[in-house]
């Protein structure tokens, strides 16, 4: 049996209305996260939800890498590593430094590294 407070909506969730009200015993609310939060932070998981982007984090992870390497250490063409790169590049996971002919390609800081080691740590013991 499915009571009003428990058949609570995505929107409801995301616009911060669910309350938790019906449950004497449940804790306060979380704060509240502007919307535009909210829709930037889901940018930056989609940006994140492919297999090879979550590889290329991955391999970044180790240290800084060029285009050739990332496709020898995947194993698919340079040029969906390269369409892949500029999507994470647009959602500011990854960075270029450019150094001669080359590219290095590295993580912008370690937050979205711990998301994706975290989600694929989780598969992984699910899996076990």
């Amino acid at each position: 049996m499915s009571t009003t407070a428990d058949a609570t909506s995505e929107a409801d969730i995301e616009s911060g209305r669910h309350t938790g009200a019906g449950h004497p015993d449940s804790p306060a609310p979380a704060p509240t996260r502007d919307p535009r939060t909210l829709s930037a932070a889901g940018d930056l998981l989609r940006a994140l939800a492919a297999p090879v982007r979550i590889a290329i984090v991955l391999q970044l992870l180790e240290h800084s890498r060029c285009v050739h390497d990332l496709v020898d250490a995947l194993g698919v063409t340079q040029p969906l590593i390269s369409q892949h790169l500029r999507v994470l590049k647009a959602a500011g996971v990854v960075e270029g430094e450019r150094k001669g002919r080359e590219v290095l390609y590295s993580l912008v800081d370690d937050h979205l590294a711990h998301i994706v080691v975290d989600a694929v740590a989780h598969v992984e013991e699910e899996m076990t």
